[in-house]
Formats: structure tokens, sequence, C-alpha cells
């Protein structure tokens, strides 16, 4: 059990428009500045996802996050910085690898693997076997620590199977998410059997997609583990849906839960310190 808060903040995702929401960031520079803002108030990580600068629709092109990541590493340089390798849009491996390659300032600390395919309510996420073997031996090469995706217990026992080939290595973090359609729901059970399943040496986060957001995040503060939060998940500041929320509204509102419950915010320094990943500041990722 981590006793300070990891913070893991999704500002954009794939989903959100600016139809649905004037607050989701999309361009480089609406990106950066919702970073800076959230870095100011106190978060440990951020799990980015780049949009085309014309079209706005997700994109997979290093270039684009190397600007992303640029951009914040111009004033936050310890922060860690997780780049999506989804594929919800993408069903190449040169495609979801590409932001793989970007190097030195620009390289990523982490990039998502989800361990299994699973559906949405109107799309699928395809991942084949091969594909996250791939992009985890890819990671392992270029020295980019796995953030590890799980949307039920049998993506946690894919884990284990990933780490006995030694395609991954300790420690490990995991996202675990609930109440997709198709994946395990947001409640106590659920979780607490997908949290007793983790391997040795795991860090954790929990999210609640949709209106599950806040309830899932309060239980995990509660319980000692971490949160994922920020409109990438939920776009919504309440279960109402009266309000739309802001990437700063959210991160406030952790707080103040966190300061309830007496937890501390995990900074990008500790968080390093406790994956094994380099210290920043021109340095990043895990030493190869």
């Amino acid at each position: 059990m981590n006793n300070n808060l990891i913070i893991n903040f999704t500002p954009t995702g794939m989903i959100p428009t600016k139809r649905m929401t004037p607050h989701v960031p999309v361009s480089v520079s609406e990106i950066v500045e919702d970073v800076h803002r959230a870095s100011e108030i106190g978060i440990t990580m951020v799990h980015l996802h780049a949009r085309d600068p014309i079209t706005q629709v997700p994109t997979f092109k290093k270039e684009i996050y190397g600007k992303i990541l640029l951009g914040i590493r111009k004033y936050a340089p310890e922060l860690v910085l997780c780049v999506s390798l989804s594929g919800r849009d993408f069903s190449k491996l040169e495609q979801r690898g590409d932001p793989l390659f970007l190097e030195g300032e620009l390289k990523p600390d982490m990039g998502s693997l989800t361990l299994s395919s699973l559906n949405f309510n109107k799309t699928a996420s395809i991942n084949s076997p091969d594909m996250i073997q791939d992009l985890a031996s890819l990671m392992k090469s270029k020295g980019i620590v796995p953030e590890l995706e799980v949307f039920d217990i049998g993506m946690i026992n894919y884990s284990k199977y990933l780490i006995r080939k030694e395609l991954i290595e300790p420690p490990y973090y995991f996202n675990l998410l609930f109440g997709n359609i198709a994946c395990s729901q947001s409640n106590l059970l659920h979780a607490g059997v997908m949290i007793n399943d983790l391997p040795e040496d795991s860090l954790w986060s929990i999210a609640g997609i949709g209106d599950d957001q806040l309830k899932m995040n309060s239980l995990s503060i509660a319980v000692g583990g971490g949160v994922r939060v920020g409109l990438e998940d939920n776009i919504w500041y309440d279960t109402s849906r009266t309000k739309l929320a802001r990437n700063t509204d959210l991160i406030k509102r952790i707080h103040t839960i966190a300061q309830a419950n007496g937890r501390n915010i995990m900074t990008s320094k500790e968080f390093r310190l406790k994956m094994n990943l380099e210290s920043g500041n021109g340095k990043y990722g895990r030493k190869i």
C-alpha cells in the first residue's frame, strides 16, 4: 500500500471532442497549457493522447507527440510522461509504436500497453497477443516502461505471462479501469479481486469510466491506491450531468478527497525512484 497518492492525469483521450465539451484540450498548445495548470496544482504523471492539428482526430505520429513532450518539459522537466499506444484506431505496429522512437529530450518515460482486446460501447480496441508482445519488446529495447492497462482480471493474468517471458520487468505500474460496458464493473468486489491479484512489486491506480470516475477514484484513495483522473474518462463534474468539468476542477477535487484521507500527493521524483526511472531533467525512461 502506498502512502503518497499517485495522480495519473489524463487530459484528452481519444473520444472527447470540442462539440462534446469546450474544455477538452486537443491542440498541442492546449494540452501543454492544461498539463501546466495541472502540474501547478499537483500531479504525479500524465497519460497523453495526441490529436491531428487539422482534423482534431487521434493521431499516432511521433512528431506531434514530440511537440507535446517538449512543450511540457520546458516548465516541468521532472514530470513523468506516458504516451498512448492505443489499439482503438490504429492496427499496425509501426503506427502504434511510432512515439516510442522519440529520443533525447523527447523520449517518453512510459507507453500504454493494454493487455487484451476489448469492446467499448461502439468501438473495439484490438490487442492481439503478437501486438502486445511486440510493443512490450520494443519498449524494453528502448528503455520505456509499460503503463499496464487492465480492464478485467484476465488481463492481470496476462501480465504474469509477460513477466514469465521476461518482456516486462519490475517494478510494474498498473491502471485498473472499471465501468466499461464489457469489462469489470465499478464495485468493491471487482476492485478487490483485481487489486489482490496484482504481481508483487506493483504500483497501481484506479480509474472509473464516465459517471463512475469519482466513485472509483474515492475508493482508491481510501484503500491506499493511486488515481487516474481527467476528461479522457469523464467530461462531467457531477453524476447528474449538469456541469461540464474542467481538468483543473477534477484534480482539485482529488486533492480535497486526498487531504480528507490523510494522503499526500506523490511527486514525480518519488514515482521515478519507485519505478527505477531516470531522474528527468534531460534523462527519461529507464536505463537499458
